[in-house]
Parts: structure tokens; C-alpha cells; sequence
């Protein structure tokens, strides 16, 4: 069960780590306009993510469910 736990909350720190990652993109690519950023490989983190969007929209009830679905898991902590 220990191991359990820290693979646990070795998962909880890669997704926090991932999720900062993504907000540093954002901010990123709104202050340099998508130009390139010489540490910063070359993706559009803002495109991925309003695409993301869009496909749940598409779907319409079942991507609505899949997205409640993932906002119950991100709000579980």
C-alpha cells in the first residue's frame, strides 16, 4: 500500500509540475505574441488547447459529460 501512495503522489507532482508548464506557455505565447522563444520549443500551446475545446463542443452531451467527468477528477484533491 506505501508504494501505492507514492506513485500516488509522485502522479499528483508530474500533474501540478504539467499544469504550470501549460500556464507558462499561455502567458508565454500572449506576451511574445508567438514569436520565437529560444528556450521554449516551438508549440502552440494556446491552439492545442482551444482545439481540445473545441472537440469537447463537437461531441456535443458526450463531450459535456467527458468534460464534467474531468473537472470531478481535477477537483478531488
Amino acid at each position: 500500500m506505501e508504494i501505492l501512495n507514492k506513485v500516488k503522489s509522485w502522479a499528483g507532482a508530474l500533474a501540478e509540475a504539467g499544469v504550470s508548464l501549460i500556464g507558462l506557455g499561455i502567458v508565454l505565447e500572449i506576451l511574445f505574441d508567438g514569436m520565437n522563444i529560444p528556450f521554449w520549443p516551438d508549440v502552440n500551446v494556446t491552439a492545442n488547447i482551444l482545439g481540445l475545446l473545441g472537440n469537447f463542443s463537437e461531441q456535443g452531451l458526450v463531450g459535456l459529460v467527458a468534460l464534467a467527468i474531468l473537472w470531478h477528477i481535477w477537483n478531488k484533491k
